[in-house]
């Protein structure tokens, strides 16, 4: 099936999510921005990885990111 000529990547999704090459999404971890201190470093280390978003919402990113797949 052809696209639609005027598809637009949404930008704000495109920043937020990552598509890998064996399509799975993946996001980053809320919770390192502020009051860090208060965090030990496991916990700090851990929220510097990135996760897979669940996959109820995988459909709706991908839908947003009509390139990246």
């Amino acid at each position: 099936m052809r696209r639609p000529k005027g598809i637009k990547t949404r930008k704000a999704v495109s920043k937020r999510f990552k598509v890998t090459a064996t399509g799975k999404v993946m996001r980053p971890r809320a919770g390192k921005r502020h009051l860090l201190s208060t965090k030990n470093a496991k916990r700090r280390r851990n929220l510097g990885t990135a996760k897979q978003v669940d996959a109820t919402d995988t459909y709706r990113i991908l839908q947003n990111l009509p390139f990246s797949h």
